[in-house]
Protein backbone atom coordinates (compact mmCIF):
# COMPACT_ATOMS: atom_id res chain seq x y z
CA UNK A 1 0.00 0.00 0.00
CA UNK A 2 2.87 2.27 0.84
CA UNK A 3 4.62 1.83 -2.40
CA UNK A 4 1.21 2.66 -4.21
CA UNK A 5 1.06 5.87 -2.54
CA UNK A 6 4.56 6.89 -3.27
CA UNK A 7 3.73 6.29 -6.90
CA UNK A 8 0.87 7.77 -6.95
CA UNK A 9 2.35 10.72 -5.20
CA UNK A 10 5.58 10.75 -7.37
CA UNK A 11 3.17 10.89 -10.80
CA UNK A 12 1.30 13.52 -9.34
CA UNK A 13 4.16 15.59 -8.54
CA UNK A 14 5.75 15.33 -11.86
CA UNK A 15 2.98 16.19 -13.63
CA UNK A 16 2.15 19.02 -11.64
CA UNK A 17 5.73 20.02 -12.39
CA UNK A 18 5.39 19.95 -16.15
CA UNK A 19 2.24 22.22 -15.95
CA UNK A 20 3.52 24.79 -13.95
CA UNK A 21 5.93 25.83 -16.45
CA UNK A 22 4.81 28.75 -18.07
CA UNK A 23 5.16 30.47 -21.24
CA UNK A 24 7.69 32.59 -20.61
CA UNK A 25 10.04 30.07 -19.38
CA UNK A 26 9.71 27.98 -22.43
CA UNK A 27 10.80 30.94 -24.87
CA UNK A 28 13.37 31.67 -22.75
CA UNK A 29 14.90 28.02 -23.30
CA UNK A 30 14.11 28.08 -26.64
CA UNK A 31 16.41 30.80 -27.24
CA UNK A 32 18.95 30.27 -24.54
CA UNK A 33 21.03 28.58 -27.44
CA UNK A 34 25.28 29.24 -27.35
CA UNK A 35 26.27 31.34 -29.93
CA UNK A 36 28.31 29.40 -31.95
CA UNK A 37 31.37 29.98 -34.98
CA UNK A 38 29.45 29.11 -38.13
CA UNK A 39 31.36 29.40 -41.80
CA UNK A 40 29.82 31.17 -44.30
CA UNK A 41 31.90 29.73 -47.29
CA UNK A 42 31.01 26.46 -48.63
CA UNK A 43 33.74 24.65 -47.07
CA UNK A 44 32.67 20.62 -48.13
CA UNK A 45 34.53 17.76 -49.04
CA UNK A 46 31.73 17.75 -51.85
CA UNK A 47 30.59 20.03 -55.01
CA UNK A 48 27.44 22.51 -53.74
CA UNK A 49 24.35 21.59 -56.10
CA UNK A 50 22.65 24.13 -58.31
CA UNK A 51 19.24 21.75 -57.11
CA UNK A 52 18.59 22.68 -53.92
CA UNK A 53 19.25 25.79 -51.10
CA UNK A 54 21.09 25.55 -48.63
CA UNK A 55 21.57 27.20 -45.28
CA UNK A 56 23.38 26.76 -41.70
CA UNK A 57 20.81 26.37 -38.85
CA UNK A 58 21.22 25.95 -35.20
CA UNK A 59 18.98 23.87 -32.43
CA UNK A 60 19.26 22.57 -29.03
CA UNK A 61 19.20 18.96 -27.24
CA UNK A 62 17.67 18.67 -23.91
CA UNK A 63 21.20 18.49 -22.30
CA UNK A 64 21.23 22.41 -23.34
CA UNK A 65 23.95 21.86 -26.19
CA UNK A 66 23.12 23.64 -28.56
CA UNK A 67 24.06 21.76 -32.47
CA UNK A 68 24.83 23.25 -35.54
CA UNK A 69 23.54 21.80 -39.26
CA UNK A 70 23.88 22.71 -42.64
CA UNK A 71 20.13 22.63 -43.84
CA UNK A 72 19.30 21.34 -47.78
CA UNK A 73 16.12 22.12 -49.54
CA UNK A 74 14.63 21.24 -53.18
CA UNK A 75 14.57 24.53 -54.53
CA UNK A 76 11.09 25.37 -56.02
CA UNK A 77 9.67 23.07 -52.89
CA UNK A 78 5.93 24.26 -52.09
CA UNK A 79 3.99 22.33 -49.84
CA UNK A 80 5.33 20.58 -46.10
CA UNK A 81 8.12 18.00 -46.91
CA UNK A 82 9.14 15.00 -45.84
CA UNK A 83 12.41 15.46 -43.54
CA UNK A 84 15.37 13.52 -42.82
CA UNK A 85 18.50 14.15 -40.10
CA UNK A 86 21.47 12.84 -41.17
CA UNK A 87 24.64 12.22 -38.74
CA UNK A 88 28.03 10.38 -39.03
CA UNK A 89 30.39 8.72 -39.83
CA UNK A 90 31.92 8.43 -36.15
CA UNK A 91 34.40 11.34 -35.87
CA UNK A 92 33.35 13.34 -39.19
CA UNK A 93 31.88 16.25 -39.60
CA UNK A 94 28.55 17.35 -41.57
CA UNK A 95 31.08 18.92 -44.68
CA UNK A 96 32.03 15.50 -45.30
CA UNK A 97 29.81 11.86 -45.97
CA UNK A 98 26.84 13.28 -43.74
CA UNK A 99 26.56 16.21 -45.65
CA UNK A 100 26.84 14.34 -49.11
CA UNK A 101 24.07 12.48 -48.20
CA UNK A 102 21.78 15.31 -47.53
CA UNK A 103 22.46 17.06 -50.51
CA UNK A 104 21.26 13.60 -52.33
CA UNK A 105 18.40 13.20 -50.51
CA UNK A 106 17.33 16.87 -50.92
CA UNK A 107 17.22 16.56 -54.42
CA UNK A 108 15.51 13.81 -54.45
CA UNK A 109 12.64 16.09 -52.57
CA UNK A 110 13.09 15.79 -48.82
CA UNK A 111 13.92 18.73 -46.60
CA UNK A 112 17.34 17.42 -45.21
CA UNK A 113 19.73 18.31 -42.37
CA UNK A 114 23.30 17.11 -41.97
CA UNK A 115 24.08 17.88 -38.13
CA UNK A 116 27.44 17.85 -36.22
CA UNK A 117 27.34 16.12 -32.81
CA UNK A 118 27.84 17.55 -29.24
CA UNK A 119 31.22 17.75 -28.57
CA UNK A 120 32.51 18.23 -32.15
CA UNK A 121 32.56 20.18 -35.70
CA UNK A 122 31.21 23.80 -34.86
CA UNK A 123 28.79 22.03 -32.63
CA UNK A 124 28.48 23.31 -28.97
CA UNK A 125 29.60 21.42 -26.09
CA UNK A 126 32.63 21.05 -23.47
CA UNK A 127 34.63 19.78 -23.24
CA UNK A 128 35.93 19.05 -27.03
CA UNK A 129 36.08 16.20 -28.63
CA UNK A 130 33.88 13.73 -26.18
CA UNK A 131 31.35 10.82 -27.05
CA UNK A 132 28.81 9.51 -25.34
CA UNK A 133 25.94 7.01 -26.72
CA UNK A 134 22.88 9.06 -24.55
CA UNK A 135 24.08 12.64 -25.78
CA UNK A 136 24.63 11.52 -29.35
CA UNK A 137 21.06 9.32 -29.27
CA UNK A 138 19.74 12.09 -28.24
CA UNK A 139 21.27 14.87 -31.07
CA UNK A 140 19.24 12.83 -33.21
CA UNK A 141 16.38 13.01 -31.35
CA UNK A 142 16.62 16.96 -30.92
CA UNK A 143 16.91 17.11 -34.54
CA UNK A 144 13.78 15.10 -34.91
CA UNK A 145 12.45 17.89 -32.38
CA UNK A 146 13.80 20.89 -34.83
CA UNK A 147 12.32 19.19 -37.41
CA UNK A 148 8.89 18.83 -35.96
CA UNK A 149 8.87 22.46 -35.63
CA UNK A 150 9.08 23.72 -39.08
CA UNK A 151 6.27 25.15 -41.02
CA UNK A 152 8.19 23.66 -44.00
CA UNK A 153 8.10 19.81 -43.08
CA UNK A 154 5.06 17.48 -42.29
CA UNK A 155 6.23 16.54 -38.78
CA UNK A 156 4.29 12.96 -39.37
CA UNK A 157 7.09 12.41 -41.96
CA UNK A 158 10.32 12.30 -40.38
CA UNK A 159 13.83 9.56 -40.87
CA UNK A 160 16.70 9.42 -39.79
CA UNK A 161 20.05 8.40 -41.47
CA UNK A 162 23.28 7.21 -39.35
CA UNK A 163 26.51 6.60 -41.15
CA UNK A 164 29.02 4.31 -39.57
CA UNK A 165 29.31 4.58 -35.95
CA UNK A 166 26.07 6.87 -35.85
CA UNK A 167 24.35 4.23 -38.01
CA UNK A 168 24.28 2.35 -34.11
CA UNK A 169 23.34 5.28 -32.77
CA UNK A 170 20.77 5.82 -35.00
CA UNK A 171 19.03 2.62 -34.69
CA UNK A 172 19.24 3.42 -31.00
CA UNK A 173 17.50 7.04 -31.26
CA UNK A 174 14.36 4.56 -33.37
CA UNK A 175 14.21 2.32 -30.34
CA UNK A 176 13.96 5.33 -27.86
CA UNK A 177 11.93 8.05 -30.47
CA UNK A 178 8.38 7.02 -31.92
CA UNK A 179 8.23 10.24 -33.75
CA UNK A 180 10.77 8.71 -36.51
CA UNK A 181 9.31 6.50 -39.05
CA UNK A 182 11.97 5.24 -41.53
CA UNK A 183 15.59 5.00 -40.38
CA UNK A 184 19.17 3.60 -42.72
CA UNK A 185 22.17 3.09 -41.17
CA UNK A 186 24.73 2.78 -43.51
CA UNK A 187 27.68 0.92 -43.07
CA UNK A 188 27.45 1.04 -39.42
CA UNK A 189 29.51 -0.09 -36.29
CA UNK A 190 27.64 -0.47 -33.25
CA UNK A 191 30.35 1.39 -30.96
CA UNK A 192 29.47 -0.30 -27.98
CA UNK A 193 30.38 -3.93 -29.08
CA UNK A 194 33.16 -2.83 -31.35
CA UNK A 195 34.65 -1.01 -27.95
CA UNK A 196 33.30 -3.37 -25.09
CA UNK A 197 35.21 -6.53 -27.96
CA UNK A 198 37.10 -5.01 -29.83
CA UNK A 199 37.16 -6.10 -33.54
CA UNK A 200 35.63 -9.36 -34.76
CA UNK A 201 34.92 -9.56 -30.92
CA UNK A 202 38.30 -10.64 -30.18
CA UNK A 203 38.58 -9.30 -27.07
CA UNK A 204 34.93 -10.64 -25.47
CA UNK A 205 36.61 -11.43 -22.15
CA UNK A 206 36.10 -9.66 -18.86
CA UNK A 207 40.18 -9.34 -18.30
CA UNK A 208 40.65 -8.04 -21.74
CA UNK A 209 37.86 -5.17 -20.70
CA UNK A 210 38.96 -4.81 -17.03
CA UNK A 211 42.52 -3.68 -18.60
CA UNK A 212 40.96 -1.14 -20.52
CA UNK A 213 39.01 0.56 -18.29
CA UNK A 214 42.19 0.65 -15.87
CA UNK A 215 43.87 2.28 -18.47
CA UNK A 216 41.26 4.58 -19.53
CA UNK A 217 40.44 5.10 -15.53
CA UNK A 218 44.67 5.93 -15.32
CA UNK A 219 44.06 8.39 -18.40
CA UNK A 220 41.51 10.43 -16.72
CA UNK A 221 43.63 11.02 -13.23
CA UNK A 222 46.14 12.40 -15.96
CA UNK A 223 43.86 14.56 -17.45
CA UNK A 224 42.59 15.70 -13.91
CA UNK A 225 46.28 16.46 -12.76
CA UNK A 226 46.23 18.30 -16.29
CA UNK A 227 43.47 19.86 -16.42
CA UNK A 228 43.15 18.84 -20.26
CA UNK A 229 41.90 16.17 -22.16
CA UNK A 230 44.40 13.86 -24.23
CA UNK A 231 43.56 13.06 -27.55
CA UNK A 232 43.75 9.44 -29.38
CA UNK A 233 44.74 10.78 -32.21
CA UNK A 234 42.73 10.41 -36.00
CA UNK A 235 43.47 7.51 -38.62
CA UNK A 236 46.97 7.16 -38.81
CA UNK A 237 49.64 8.77 -40.28
CA UNK A 238 51.85 8.64 -42.24
CA UNK A 239 50.24 4.76 -43.24
CA UNK A 240 52.31 1.55 -41.97
CA UNK A 241 53.23 -0.48 -44.33
CA UNK A 242 51.40 -3.33 -42.76
CA UNK A 243 48.71 -1.57 -41.87
CA UNK A 244 45.31 -3.75 -42.39
CA UNK A 245 43.40 -3.10 -45.59
CA UNK A 246 40.43 -1.07 -43.47
CA UNK A 247 43.27 1.13 -41.70
CA UNK A 248 44.42 1.75 -45.46
CA UNK A 249 40.49 2.46 -46.76
CA UNK A 250 40.09 4.63 -43.89
CA UNK A 251 43.42 6.46 -44.70
CA UNK A 252 42.72 7.21 -48.38
CA UNK A 253 39.30 9.33 -47.24
CA UNK A 254 40.12 10.92 -44.03
CA UNK A 255 43.74 11.97 -44.67
CA UNK A 256 43.58 12.94 -48.64
CA UNK A 257 42.03 15.45 -50.45
CA UNK A 258 39.16 13.10 -51.01
CA UNK A 259 37.79 13.70 -47.68
CA UNK A 260 40.19 15.71 -45.45
CA UNK A 261 38.22 17.90 -43.33
CA UNK A 262 39.66 20.94 -40.51
CA UNK A 263 37.23 20.57 -38.08
CA UNK A 264 37.09 16.58 -38.84
CA UNK A 265 38.41 14.63 -35.64
CA UNK A 266 39.37 11.70 -37.26
CA UNK A 267 41.27 13.64 -40.31
CA UNK A 268 42.95 15.39 -36.98
CA UNK A 269 43.93 14.55 -33.39
CA UNK A 270 40.72 11.74 -33.04
CA UNK A 271 38.62 11.59 -30.00
CA UNK A 272 39.32 12.45 -26.30
CA UNK A 273 40.94 9.03 -24.94
CA UNK A 274 38.60 8.88 -22.47
CA UNK A 275 35.19 8.64 -24.63
CA UNK A 276 35.57 5.17 -25.17
CA UNK A 277 34.40 4.60 -21.08
CA UNK A 278 30.85 5.09 -21.43
CA UNK A 279 30.77 3.01 -24.66
CA UNK A 280 31.85 -0.24 -22.57
CA UNK A 281 28.70 -0.06 -20.09
CA UNK A 282 26.41 0.76 -22.53
CA UNK A 283 25.15 -1.74 -24.94
CA UNK A 284 23.46 0.95 -27.25
CA UNK A 285 20.88 -1.95 -29.76
CA UNK A 286 19.70 -3.74 -26.16
CA UNK A 287 16.28 -2.41 -27.45
CA UNK A 288 16.34 -2.65 -31.08
CA UNK A 289 14.06 -6.10 -31.02
CA UNK A 290 11.65 -3.40 -29.94
CA UNK A 291 11.45 -0.46 -32.69
CA UNK A 292 8.23 -0.38 -34.71
CA UNK A 293 9.34 2.06 -37.31
CA UNK A 294 10.70 0.88 -40.58
CA UNK A 295 14.80 -0.03 -40.71
CA UNK A 296 17.03 -0.38 -43.73
CA UNK A 297 20.44 -1.18 -43.17
CA UNK A 298 23.00 -0.84 -45.97
CA UNK A 299 26.73 -2.21 -45.82
CA UNK A 300 29.50 -3.29 -48.13
CA UNK A 301 30.25 -6.74 -49.16
CA UNK A 302 34.10 -6.36 -48.76
CA UNK A 303 33.68 -4.00 -45.43
CA UNK A 304 35.46 -5.15 -42.32
CA UNK A 305 32.75 -4.13 -40.41
CA UNK A 306 29.64 -6.08 -42.38
CA UNK A 307 29.26 -8.70 -39.75
CA UNK A 308 27.82 -5.39 -36.95
CA UNK A 309 25.05 -5.17 -39.76
CA UNK A 310 24.43 -8.43 -39.82
CA UNK A 311 24.14 -9.14 -36.41
CA UNK A 312 21.85 -6.53 -35.92
CA UNK A 313 19.49 -6.81 -38.29
CA UNK A 314 18.84 -10.82 -36.82
CA UNK A 315 17.70 -8.83 -33.91
CA UNK A 316 15.15 -6.25 -35.69
CA UNK A 317 11.71 -7.91 -35.94
CA UNK A 318 9.21 -6.61 -38.50
CA UNK A 319 8.10 -6.95 -42.21
CA UNK A 320 9.67 -3.35 -42.60
CA UNK A 321 13.11 -4.49 -41.38
CA UNK A 322 15.35 -4.83 -44.48
CA UNK A 323 19.11 -5.83 -45.06
CA UNK A 324 21.09 -4.48 -48.44
CA UNK A 325 24.49 -5.77 -49.23
CA UNK A 326 26.42 -3.95 -51.90
CA UNK A 327 28.58 -5.76 -53.98
CA UNK A 328 32.01 -5.03 -54.01
CA UNK A 329 31.84 -2.30 -52.00
CA UNK A 330 34.40 -1.38 -48.48
CA UNK A 331 33.29 0.29 -45.76
CA UNK A 332 34.88 3.38 -47.10
CA UNK A 333 33.43 3.24 -50.24
CA UNK A 334 29.57 4.12 -48.64
CA UNK A 335 30.92 7.09 -47.40
CA UNK A 336 31.33 8.99 -50.89
CA UNK A 337 31.14 7.22 -53.82
CA UNK A 338 27.83 8.13 -55.17
CA UNK A 339 28.58 5.49 -57.95
CA UNK A 340 28.09 2.62 -55.16
CA UNK A 341 25.94 4.10 -52.78
CA UNK A 342 22.69 2.83 -53.56
CA UNK A 343 20.20 6.41 -53.31
CA UNK A 344 17.78 5.12 -55.58
CA UNK A 345 17.03 2.52 -52.77
CA UNK A 346 17.05 5.07 -50.12
CA UNK A 347 14.75 7.04 -52.16
CA UNK A 348 12.10 4.48 -52.73
CA UNK A 349 12.72 3.33 -48.68
CA UNK A 350 12.25 6.64 -47.48
CA UNK A 351 8.93 7.84 -49.95
CA UNK A 352 7.54 4.32 -48.97
CA UNK A 353 7.69 4.97 -45.58
CA UNK A 354 7.38 8.72 -45.04
CA UNK A 355 4.65 8.73 -47.29
CA UNK A 356 1.12 11.56 -47.07
CA UNK A 357 -1.03 9.63 -45.35
CA UNK A 358 -4.17 10.74 -46.50
CA UNK A 359 -7.29 10.91 -44.52
CA UNK A 360 -9.05 8.05 -45.87
CA UNK A 361 -6.48 5.51 -44.88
Amino acid sequence: MKQRIKFIFTTWFIAISLFTINAQDVQTNKNDMENLNLTNEWDKTFPQSDKVKHSKVTFRNRYGITLAADLYMPKNAESKLPAIAVCGPFGAVKEQASGLYAQIMAERGFLTIAFDPSFTGESGGAPRYVASPDINTEDFCAAVDFLSLRDDVDSERIGIIGICGWGGLAINAAAIDTRIKATVASTMYDMSRCTANGYFDENDNADARYEMRRQLNAQRTIDARNGSYETAGGVVDPLPQDAPQFVKDYHAYYKTSRGYHSRSLNSNNGWNKTSALSFLNAPILAYSDEIRSAVLLIHGEKAHSRYFSEDAFKKLKGDNKELMIVPGANHTDLYDRTDIIPFDKLESFFKGYLKKIEPDE
